[in-house]
Formats: structure tokens, sequence, C-alpha cells
């Protein structure tokens, strides 16, 4: 495989995403969730890299992760998936890899695009339409940004920082949601006069 255009370095946030081969679904059942949800905290914690945003859906994730050492930041997606692939392999009879290639990663270089990355990860949930509410996804960590759920870590200092709090934060995401909401409609109009 050719070589990762990313060089891991610490003190650096990481946008790190991948999907299923011919997009099928990565999670059969809600203990697959909380299986990479468990070793997420876990590894992340053994690498020194914190995870700052994620989204799981059922035929691919996002991570936003922050490398704090020298443990390169790739290291988490391949202990935590390559780990998860064999435990549904070997559940499941199944062979054979459950992604499409390599995971993904970019350097996250600015703030600007931080804040846009943040809201795009928890976006996902109702752009991919498995729910109407970001409130109903159980399987990122939106809620604990928000201050609705206490399940996983959340880095409150980040949020408040860049966001004034999590209800500002929720506000963010709504305008980017029915942003989305108006351009599909859009979309859709253009298509029905054609």
């Amino acid at each position: 495989m050719p070589r990762r255009a990313v060089d891991f370095a610490p003190n650096t946030y990481y946008h790190i995403y991948n999907r299923g081969v011919r997009l099928q679904s990565l999670f059969i059942e809600p203990t697959n969730y909380e299986y990479i949800i468990r070793s997420l905290g876990r590894i992340g914690k053994t690498c020194g890299i914190s995870i700052i945003a994620y989204c799981l859906l059922p035929n691919h994730y996002h991570l936003l992760v922050y490398q704090e050492k020298e443990t390169a930041a790739g290291e988490l997606p391949k202990r935590v998936f390559g780990g998860y692939s064999r435990a549904v392999n070997r559940r499941y009879g199944w062979e054979g890899t459950l992604y499409e290639g390599r995971f993904k990663a970019k350097t996250v270089k600015d703030q600007d695009f931080l804040r846009h990355l943040c809201r795009y990860i928890h976006a996902n949930p109702v752009k991919h339409g498995f729910v109407d509410d970001l409130e109903a996804w159980p399987w990122s960590n939106y809620l604990e940004w928000v201050g609705k759920r206490e399940r996983t870590a959340v880095n409150r200092p980040l949020v408040d920082a860049v966001f004034g709090s999590g209800k500002a934060y929720a506000d963010f995401v709504a305008d980017y949601l029915a942003g989305f909401a108006a351009a599909e409609a859009l979309n859709y109009l253009r298509e029905w006069e054609n």
C-alpha cells in the first residue's frame, strides 16, 4: 500500500474516518457499537490519544482525536478497528476485511476547520437520514458535548473555549443542519422542475 500522506505528530488534532467495504454495515447489533466506544476510550488512554468527537454510523465512522504524545494517532484506529474486525469475523463466521481500505486521516490545521469538523462529525446521523434529531442517535458523543449524557469523557474546556457552552454548540450544529436541509430542499425542487 502507498505511504499515508499524513505525518502524525504530538499536540495535533486529526480527523480519522473509514467505511465498510462495498458500503456494507460495520455494526450488526448494539453491542458492536458499545465495543468500539469502550475500545476507543481504553486504547486512547493507553496511547495518549484523546477522543474529542466521534460518530459511529452503520457503514462508516468519524473520529476527531488529539495526539498528546509520541504514539501516532494512527495507532488508535489500527488497534481498535483491527481488533474489532477480528472479533466480528470470529463471532459471525465471516472472513476478510470489513473496511473499504486503510483508514483516512487528515490533519486539522486551524481553529475554523476544527469548529466545522466537530459539527460535521456530530451531524452525520441526521444528514444520512438515520434520525431526525441528533439527540436520538446514541452512537456519538454529541449528547456529552451538549450536557445531556455522561457516558464518555468529553473535553469540556475545549467545548467551552471554542463554542462558549454546550447550548451554544447545539445551536451551532442546528444552524448547520438547517442550512443542509435548505440545500437539500432546493436540490429536490430543481430536480422536480426538470
